[in-house]
């Protein structure tokens, strides 16, 4: 019988909002129902825009929900040896090279990227000649060498997905000139290491699911995870949940006397679980279900924080 794991893996670079709840709950919840551990990985990486005060509230708004993990994991940025490993085999095997290109490249290759980031694709005609070389620069941004062909892989709500990342953003950045890996690099390596097979997570990062999987053929990994990719939370102009909709950190809630059991109500009732005043996080492990769960994304509207207010 094959052991499946999960992760909680929350970038400390900003506040702990209701999207995040949501995903986490899911997240946690589908773990408890199906007896996978949960690791809880901070993903740290992002250096310029790291709050170091974030990594103990997320731990802290995480217990407060009711949400715990049965191990965590050492912080990302304490052991890049993995990456570095991964970096040296790519570039024998002629699949990376450096490329300097712009501080907002760099920068982009540091978070997640999301579906409204509007990445640029690296035309094919900047790419040097490739061939195979040493590792042996670890200030200067490499790229990989991206294959001209579509991946494709079967979610397990959003279903069967065609992603040619070629045509996407090109040769995506794997290592910056800061000496850290990318966030495609170091999830692919961190998830292989630590075991991590049942990958739940906002459906924004589909196409970064792409990306991660021709790494981890590349370096030769197995199993492949199983992906889980859920529905947004978005403002009522359509983008993805932050701070230009309105303060929406579950630790403002909480300051504000708003229970952890009021929070998971109106994340069980986008969830397709009916409407109730109060629920707690094992309550919700109960009775919620993925095949029941909407399709759609989930708009948080002023009416929303006002019942969570009340």
């Amino acid at each position: 019988m094959t052991t499946h794991t999960t992760r909680l893996a929350p970038s400390p670079t900003g506040a702990f909002h209701l999207g995040n709840a949501r995903t986490f709950l899911v997240n946690w919840a589908l773990a408890r129902q199906n007896g996978w551990p949960v690791l809880l990985r901070i993903e740290d990486l992002d250096t310029p825009r790291v709050k170091p005060e974030t990594i103990e509230q997320t731990r802290d708004i995480l217990g407060w929900l009711g949400i715990d993990w049965d191990e965590e994991m050492p912080l990302q940025s304490s052991d890049l040896d993995a990456c570095s490993d991964a970096m040296h085999m790519l570039a024998v095997a002629g699949r990376v090279y450096p490329c300097e290109r712009t501080r907002s490249d760099i920068d982009r290759a540091m978070s997640a990227p999301h579906a409204d980031d509007r990445e640029s694709r690296l035309p094919i005609a900047l790419r040097p000649s490739i061939g195979c070389r040493p590792f042996n620069q670890p200030h200067t941004n490499w790229r990989f060498v991206c294959p001209q062909q579509t991946v494709t892989f079967d979610d397990a709500f959003a279903g069967q997905q065609h992603i040619t990342p070629a045509d996407d953003v090109g040769d995506f950045l794997l290592w910056t000139r800061r000496a850290v890996p990318s966030y495609q690099l170091a999830v692919v390596v961190d998830d292989a290491r630590q075991g991590v097979t049942q990958i739940v997570r906002g459906d924004d990062l589909i196409p970064s699911t792409g990306r991660q999987l021709l790494l981890h053929r590349a370096l030769g990994l197995s199993p492949e995870p199983t992906y889980t990719h859920l529905p947004l939370v978005r403002g009522a102009d359509g983008k993805r949940l932050a701070k230009r909709h309105g303060d929406t950190r579950l630790s403002t809630y909480r300051d504000a006397g708003v229970s952890a059991e009021r929070i998971i109500a109106l994340i069980a009732r986008w969830s397709g679980l009916g409407t109730t005043d109060a629920m707690s996080s094992r309550e919700f492990a109960e009775v919620f279900r993925l095949d029941t769960m909407p399709a759609g994304d989930v708009t948080f509207s002023p009416e929303d924080d006002r019942w969570l207010l009340d």
